[in-house]
């Protein structure tokens, strides 16, 4: 009995391992054609950071990948479109009736991408997509995003993701300088004007956007990208680097800006103690002291405010990478 036992046993196993060797032979999963471009959850696109370039353009390259578990046998021809209708569902979706924070369509002057079809040959699993940003003059006072779809149709010979977050990319265009990034605002103290000696307001960080190589911008006050008048409120920060001036200047005469001192910036470079190939890029504006008039907030009133303090980025920047928007640890 015992023999009849085994020999069934034996039996068994040789099965099973000869249906484990054809399922992992044949193909698991479809192969779906996709984007590579993780959302952020909280903000429902792709940040991208493009190296601002006073001439000429940049080139990003966005991944397309073939899913699957086996390589896809023919060469595939993948059309990508611009995909304006996503984007107006995704800023209703997150700010209903507030179109001041809308995400806005890039347009067409700041990029350009593949026409024809995009090539993904045989056995290749990833390809890489150029755009081709050109981003001089680009207002950072609206949230810029390009919004593109992997186009679906039946008479193509490739299937793209059916979830739509594969298949769809919502790239937030965030171009950088040197000076442009996201600073400590601990150091920077906002008082009602005339009572300095009095309690201060903080903000936990302070948002500098491009303007050009030289230059960034960055909201006065408590005001930020979701104040609906914040264009109003946008102090211009020119960067000299012979001097190490920072001239400070506002575009409405409205909020009657009006510097108190001579900022000055330094640049510090350190290595990290723990992985010496990462440093560690300190920029610092220091003697920051202006006043300014919110006008907007209550009408028919005006707030005056003094700010004074310092403001500090810290870049980390990864010098084993050669291309500059990959080596910075965003």
């Amino acid at each position: 009995m015992k023999k009849y036992y085994y020999i069934f046993t034996l039996g068994i196993l040789v099965l099973l391992n000869t249906a484990c060797n054809k399922e992992w032979e044949s193909e698991q999963y479809e192969h779906y054609v996709s984007f590579k471009a993780p959302i952020q959850t909280e903000v429902g696109v792709t940040p991208i950071y493009i190296p601002y370039e006073p001439e000429g353009s940049f080139t990003y390259e966005l991944p397309l990948i073939v899913s699957g578990s086996t390589s896809h046998t023919e060469d595939l021809g993948v059309n990508v479109a611009i995909d304006p209708d996503t984007l107006q569902v995704l800023n209703y979706a997150r700010f209903q009736d507030r179109e001041d924070l809308y995400y806005k369509e890039l347009s067409s002057q700041f990029f350009s991408i593949q026409k024809d079809e995009i090539k993904i040959p045989a056995k290749e699993d990833v390809v890489l997509m150029d755009i081709d940003f050109t981003l001089r003059e680009i207002d950072l006072v609206d949230k810029w995003v390009l919004p593109l779809t992997i186009v679906d149709d039946a008479s193509y010979n490739y299937t793209p993701h059916p979830r739509k977050y594969y298949k769809k990319a919502l790239l937030r265009i965030i171009p950088f300088n040197d000076f442009s990034g996201v600073y400590s605002g601990t150091g920077l103290k906002i008082y009602l004007k005339g009572e300095e000696d009095g309690a201060a307001i903080v903000k936990n960080e302070v948002i500098a956007y491009v303007v050009d190589e030289h230059s960034m911008f960055f909201y006065a006050g408590m005001v930020d990208e979701n104040d609906v008048n914040r264009k109003k409120y946008k102090i211009n920060a020119s960067f000299d680097e012979t001097t190490n001036e920072v001239e400070l200047t506002a575009d409405d005469p409205g909020i009657e800006f009006k510097m108190n001192s001579d900022p000055t910036f330094t640049v510090e470079e350190v290595s990290d103690a723990v992985r010496p190939y990462l440093v560690r890029r300190y920029v610092t504006i220091n003697d920051i002291d202006y006043s300014y008039t919110d006008y907007t907030s209550m009408p028919g009133s005006t707030i005056s405010y003094t700010v004074k303090g310092s403001l500090i980025m810290e870049r980390k920047i990864n010098t084993q990478i050669p291309d500059k928007d990959q080596a910075i640890e965003w």
